[in-house]
């Protein structure tokens, strides 16, 4: 913070420390210009008794040029900015300028420490910026907004690769133009963006750091979506600039085109995101590199340091972000430290939230421990391992810290008590981030031990996070670990998890139970639920009810209701009103529609109209129509023209279409059209596919490269190369390796994928077939 200056004001100090910094360098204005890179003119400016305030850049490239502390002038230069803001300032709204955020406070993470010098207290600081490839498109878009147009940018990169940053050192010529600055936070993220994104005003920098927690809360994320695509596109709300940043992982999710018959909870963030994003590259290149050394070597100490200890391999953000530490102290901890961070690591990479409990850790490490460490415990292991993990790295971020939750100060969002949870006692800790994205990685293919599950079971009380782990559970084949999570999550009012218990009844034909679930979730609000009602009584020909029900929830936004609806009007015959129906859930972004109005035409002989369909649906983003639509002339006899729409879909983005004509052919015993298939889609794909390797390895008998090369597919959506490997393996009689494959599948997360009922009680933690069971709903 800047001190006061017997009443100068703040710029006037910072062009007197400037000129005394270029005095004692003994420096020309000219020889200054050539040090740092600037325009004459620029400099020239910078000293100039009645010229503007110098730009951040500007006044970081003199400090560091002139060796004068790089911690004092910024703040200066912002204080300047601040003053020199005009009077007129935005219409009231969120935020406040940008001038008074600090850096740190958005979540820039700082690069080192400083001491209190002169007129500035100081704590947190950061380097010098080196600019990279994204910050031309970042700079592009602040002139856009500049000039008076919407516009909206999320930074795609890895765990401390410089997004924030990026986002906070552009922004910074709005600052001189009175710009706001709105970072919605409190009492949650999500519920703050979703209670004041009406009352943005113009001219306001809309920070949505780590965007998954707004675009993918489970309550109201796609309506956050929504609300920020009618800020965008309102001309008469601008101009406004939205910037995020986001995980590959989170865009991969948010932007994935859902599989036949699957679900589709991310179609508004998915509309929201294409075109807007950028990729941050996770090292520096070569020039990047030339940038940050000669910052350094201008007197950057912080930068000096990163690039000694960073090397050739360009993680120069990660450093200065304290990751290589931060994985130093994972890989070389006590067994107890180890222990307790895999504990968290496997929490966060199956869904808990961010704040885990320090009983559940606890508790869940112990498993993670082999018998000789276990015994070589001491009473004091946990609190002597808790405090080695709260040293911060760099002075920056703990390895597993201590965190102090904001308590909800809202009521819960929409009619359900599922956000209502009764909060944990005791501490509270958070694992730092790049330990939880290196776990995403490190551990995606392992299966939590016995421990972690019992502990969840015993301790978390939110409903989301235990439903969360029940999926997880499942998804795995624990499938007695996922009832009982399941179950205490319904207890708690989470309705998907109502809902999935009602769907186990029905499997199990108790009608009656799969009704009182049901009913439970509708009553508490939820469309889904009501959609299954809906179809419950559809089964048992009661279509009235039926009707009630699938308008009921489509009224509610569940758009698969108005397929139910659709199929109503089918049935008795009524094929325009449900093509309607079709063509409603389809333009409210449900893909399956647009299937289901391409097999309507289809099935009517309208083979032009159900190629029309299927490239509407293209032209939305889905081209899984195009490939069912394929399947259906295969299955007919059509091979030409089914290649053909199969070659579209690869175009429009399912690389995997022509594979799928090749499996039909395989199946059916024509080995030389299925070859035929298969050089195709190489061909249209640029080359061999995931799925295509993954053959390849395994008839070349490397079975443990093909493995990681179908899981590696199904981490991104595509089931079909397990299955491709399975069937393969069967063929050849290697049960074996058949059973190594679900094994395998499981541990990672990926067994349903697979088909066929292969443990009918499930496996336990360790991987062994469960003991027949029988679930309680009581």
């Amino acid at each position: 913070m800047v001190e006061e200056h017997s009443g100068r004001s703040a710029l006037a100090e910072l062009r007197e420390r400037l000129r005394d910094g270029r005095v004692l360098a003994g420096l020309s204005m000219t020889q200054l210009a050539a040090r740092t890179g600037l325009g004459r003119t620029t400099v020239h400016a910078a000293f100039q008794a009645d010229g503007p305030v110098p730009s951040a850049d500007t006044v970081a490239a003199l400090a560091r040029a002139l060796r004068l502390p790089a911690e004092e002038l910024p703040a200066l230069q912002r204080a300047a900015a601040q003053e020199a803001a005009p009077a007129a300032v935005p219409a009231a709204g969120p935020g406040r300028p940008i001038a008074k955020w600090d850096p740190h406070d958005l979540e820039v993470h700082p690069a080192g420490i400083a001491a209190s010098s002169g007129s500035v207290v100081t704590g947190r600081v950061l380097s010098g910026y080196v600019h990279r490839a994204h910050d031309r498109v970042l700079a592009d878009a602040v002139k856009d907004a500049e000039a008076g147009r919407n516009r909206m940018l999320v930074l795609v990169g890895s765990s401390s690769t410089g997004k924030t940053r990026a986002c906070w050192e552009a922004v910074q010529p709005l600052a001189n133009q009175a710009w706001r600055l709105w970072h919605p936070f409190d009492p949650t993220r999500a519920e703050a963006a979703l209670a004041d994104l009406a009352r943005v005003a113009p001219r306001t920098v809309v920070w949505l750091n780590e965007a998954q927690h707004y675009l993918g809360d489970p309550q109201v994320g796609e309506r956050i979506a929504a609300a920020l695509h009618a800020l965008l596109t309102d001309p008469g709300r601008g101009p406004v600039l939205i910037l995020g940043t986001l995980w590959p992982e989170y865009e991969d999710l948010y932007t994935a085109v859902p599989r036949p018959g699957g679900p589709d909870p991310h179609s508004r963030a998915r509309e929201l995101l294409a075109g807007r994003t950028v990729t941050v590259p996770h090292a520096f290149n070569q020039d990047a590199l030339d940038a940050a050394a000669s910052l350094a070597n201008a007197g950057d100490r912080l930068l000096a340091a990163a690039l000694t200890r960073a090397g050739t391999d360009g993680r120069v953000a990660q450093d200065l972000a304290g990751a290589p530490e931060l994985l130093r102290r994972y890989q070389h901890g006590t067994p107890a430290v180890r222990a307790l961070l895999e504990a968290a690591m496997d929490a966060r990479r199956l869904g808990l939230g961010l704040h885990l409990s320090q009983a559940f850790l606890t508790d869940a490490a112990a498993d993670y421990l082999t018998d000789h460490d276990w015994d070589q415990l001491t009473d004091d292991w946990a609190e002597a391992a808790y405090a080695d993990l709260a040293r911060p790295v760099h002075g920056k971020q703990a390895p597993l810290g201590r965190t102090n939750p904001r308590p909800t100060r809202r009521p819960p969002v929409g009619p359900t008590s599922a956000t209502a949870a009764t909060p944990p006692t005791g501490s509270m800790f958070r694992l730092a981030d790049y330990l939880e994205q290196h776990g995403r990685t490190a551990r995606r293919l392992l299966c939590p031990p016995a421990s972690f599950w019992h502990a969840a079971h015993t301790h978390l009380t939110h409903p989301g996070d235990l439903n969360n782990l029940a999926e997880a559970a499942k998804d795995r084949g624990r499938l007695q670990w996922a009832h009982h999570l399941r179950l205490r999550a319904a207890r708690g009012g989470h309705t998907g998890a109502m809902v999935k218990l009602g769907w186990a009844r029905e499997l199990a034909d108790d009608r009656e139970g799969a009704e009182s679930f049901y009913r439970q979730a509708t009553d508490a609000g939820d469309p889904e639920a009501a959609r299954f009602l809906g179809q419950m009584r559809e089964g048992a020909g009661d279509r009235e009810a039926a009707e009630a029900l699938y308008q009921q929830a489509a009224d509610a936004g569940e758009a698969d209701a108005l397929r139910g609806l659709a199929r109503l009007r089918e049935a008795v015959g009524d094929s325009e009103g449900a093509e309607a129906f079709y063509r409603q859930a389809a333009d409210a972004g449900h893909t399956n529609a647009f299937t289901d109005l391409v097999f309507m035409r289809e099935r009517a002989g309208d083979r032009q109209g159900a190629e029309t369909y299927a490239r509407q649906s293209a032209d939305a983003g889905g081209a899984f129509p195009l490939t069912n639509l394929s399947v259906l002339r295969e299955e007919t006899g059509d091979r030409e023209s089914a290649e053909a729409l199969a070659l579209e879909a690869v175009g429009a983005g399912d690389a995997n279409a022509l594979l799928g004509l090749g499996r039909m052919r395989e199946e059916e015993g024509d080995r030389e059209g299925a070859e035929a298939a298969y050089r195709q889609a190489s061909d249209a794909n640029g080359g061999p596919t995931i799925a295509h390797m993954a053959r390849m390895r395994e008839e070349a008998g490397d079975k443990e490269s093909a493995e990681a090369l179908a899981l590696k597919a199904a981490d991104a959506g595509d089931f079909y190369v397990l299955r491709d490997l399975a069937r393969m393996r069967e063929e050849a009689g290697d049960l074996e390796g058949v059973e190594a494959l679900y094994r395998h599948a499981a541990d990672a997360g990926h067994l349903p994928s697979l088909l066929g009922e292969r443990w009918q009680y499930g496996l336990e933690p360790d991987g062994s077939p469960s003991s027949p069971w029988s679930a309680d709903y009581s």
